[in-house]
């Protein structure tokens, strides 16, 4: 007889980018964010439709899951917090903010049990509560290639940690450093990107983009806000309003809402925020710049520090500013680690399978085994709900062996046209990896405007990836180092940015994905394909959306098509040409009003 399986669901709840996970004996089966299927960015509530998901695509019974993993600990670091009120006496709204948010996060026993659609009296399963930063740790150490390995998880915040760095080996760390709220390089990064402009959550990654434009001319006001201590950083609170008032963050089951909490001395030494209808000027391009270089050299300066205290040559990044791709980029150039390892959800997204890892390895003592290698642990739909979805809107497809479908997928591409390109399981965090992705022909100098301003209705400024064969990184970027998750930015080699202008950003850098045969066979098959065709082993690709999260679903991506000026759309085996003398009329346009 089988022993029966061990269960463990990992959920980030009440965080940004809600998610949930499913490990089964030790093994990742499953991982989803909850946008993906209620279409609201970011998302901050309950992940009750990912948790269905996850038990179902495991066909486990909710009454059967033999644990629950959850991503933070309302009673962490306890005495930490009792003393900064203490020392700080922090506002009385700010306190019951603060105890109103930790309040929805008591009853999680309850909201699964409703989630699932059980009675809480039947639920087997037992409640873990784990301290937010050791779970990025685990999301980032105890799935990663290494035996032993630094690790630096940095963020925001969560359960009154910023940044924590430890020494990592087998199933088990020694924190080396914390960094305690209100201290935080994630802050200090959210706070300059709303002072741009850039008012939503999330939106520091258009700073990374904006930052190439400028020159650092306010690095050193910059680094009188933030400066080294030690072998970690400090803020200078002068310039900052949240220890006093609280990060005013509200959701309401929906995207999260950051409320400004720089202080009025920030605007009078750096000036008024920008209007976010008016457009960037040189003065937003060189502040963007200056927050890009201070923030990488406090990071710089943290993985310096850890490697000389652990003489690791390897390193595991984790934290949403471990998102900051054009830092990690610099790392092996600029510390001694050798070898780096970021996973797929680095932000608080991966939180949940974190959980579930900190779960097995550490409550459970399970052994280490499974490695991430891929990000492909989401939904997926066949050649048939494929085909059901175009018929019922009433579109005209043609039906392709895998030859023939790659073969008119590059002439599509060659021809100057933009393809959406919808296969097998969704990418899992926050990049389109080649299933649910928008590609084109990075060849054409014209094609990031095309996209930019015709499809994705996004800021000119902001870059494409480039989605290159991983055996040929080395031929064309500098340092040759793997990043299946677009999770670095390298520079394109000065003898190949003419070949591929649409993906070659203004500093000559890419944010490139290396596209595995083994992970991603079709996707490497296309690109192959175009390789063969143009002799660049590289094509353009951007998420498969419009102003809202990737698309999960056929329907979804046929609405994308139709209200965008994407010209053609590939789901499974099924080419959808805007271009085909069949095509209606009728939906020849995009539907989306000017």
């Amino acid at each position: 007889m089988n022993p029966t399986p061990v269960t463990i669901l990992g959920i980030n709840a009440y965080h940004g980018d809600a998610s949930a996970s499913l490990v089964i004996d030790g093994r990742l089966v499953a991982a989803v964010e909850e946008e993906r299927f209620n279409r609201i960015k970011h998302w901050a509530g309950f992940p009750a439709e990912s948790i269905r998901w996850c038990l179902a695509q495991g066909g486990v019974d909710p009454a059967d899951l033999g644990h629950v993993a959850i991503s933070f600990d309302p009673r962490a670091n306890f005495a930490r917090r009792l003393a900064f009120v203490m020392r700080h006496r922090p506002s009385a709204s700010a306190l019951f903010d603060r105890l109103k948010r930790q309040g929805r996060t008591l009853s999680l026993e309850d909201q699964f049990a409703r989630a699932v659609g059980i009675d809480r009296s039947r639920l087997k399963a037992r409640f873990h509560r784990i301290e937010h930063h050791e779970t990025h740790v685990a999301a980032g150490f105890l799935i990663s290639p290494f035996d032993e390995a630094a690790v630096l998880s940095v963020d925001g915040m969560g359960d009154f940690t910023s940044t924590l760095t430890a020494r990592a080996r087998g199933t088990s760390w020694d924190v080396l450093d914390r960094v305690w709220f209100p201290h935080s390089i994630g802050f200090l990064y959210t706070a300059v990107t709303m002072h741009l402009g850039f008012p939503y959550y999330g939106d520091e990654y258009k700073v990374m983009g904006l930052a190439p434009y400028g020159e650092p001319e306010f690095a050193d006001f910059f680094r009188r806000l933030i400066r080294p201590k030690g072998d970690v950083f400090e803020l200078n609170l002068d310039y900052f309003t949240h220890h006093k008032h609280g990060i005013r963050m509200n959701w309401n089951d929906g995207a999260p809402v950051i409320e400004p909490f720089l202080s009025e001395r920030f605007t009078r030494e750096l000036g008024a925020p920008r209007d976010p209808r008016e457009p960037t000027t040189v003065r937003h391009d060189n502040i963007a710049k200056s927050l890009q270089v201070v923030t990488e050299e406090i990071l710089i300066h943290l993985l310096r520090r850890l490697h000389a205290r652990t003489g690791c040559p390897k390193v595991c990044l984790t934290g949403g500013v471990a998102m900051n791709s054009v830092a990690n980029g610099k790392i092996t150039r600029e510390t001694l680690f050798e070898d780096v390892y970021i996973p797929a959800g680095a932000a608080d997204n991966g939180t949940s399978f974190g959980a579930a890892f900190h779960v097995w390895n550490r409550a459970l003592g399970g052994s280490r085994g499974f490695v991430q290698d891929h990000a492909y642990w989401g939904c997926e739909s066949s050649d048939d709900e494929c085909l059901a979805a175009i018929r019922e809107a009433g579109l005209p497809c043609e039906t392709l062996d895998d030859d023939a479908l790659l073969e008119q997928t590059v002439d599509l591409l060659v021809a100057g046209r933009v393809v959406g390109w919808f296969q097998g399981r969704m990418e899992f965090g926050a990049r389109a990896l080649g299933n649910r992705s928008l590609i084109a022909d990075p060849r054409r100098a014209d094609m990031r405007d095309i996209i930019n301003l015709r499809i994705k209705f996004r800021e000119k400024f902001r870059p494409f990836a480039p989605s290159i064969l991983e055996e040929h990184v080395a031929d064309w970027f500098d340092p040759a180092e793997p990043a299946p998750y677009m999770e670095k930015v390298l520079t394109i080699k000065p003898e190949k940015r003419e070949l591929i202008p649409a993906v070659t950003h203004v500093d000559a850098s890419g944010r490139l994905q290396s596209v595995s045969k083994r992970t991603n066979p079709r996707y490497h098959a296309l690109i192959s394909r175009f390789h063969q065709r143009t002799g660049v082993p590289v094509i353009l690709n951007t998420s498969l959306n419009e102003n809202e999260p990737v698309v999960r679903t056929p329907v979804e991506a046929i609405s994308c098509f139709l209200r965008t000026d994407m010209d053609a759309l590939v789901l499974g085996r099924h080419l959808i040409d805007r271009h085909a003398p069949d095509f209606p009329e009728s939906m020849c346009k995009r539907v989306r009003p000017d």
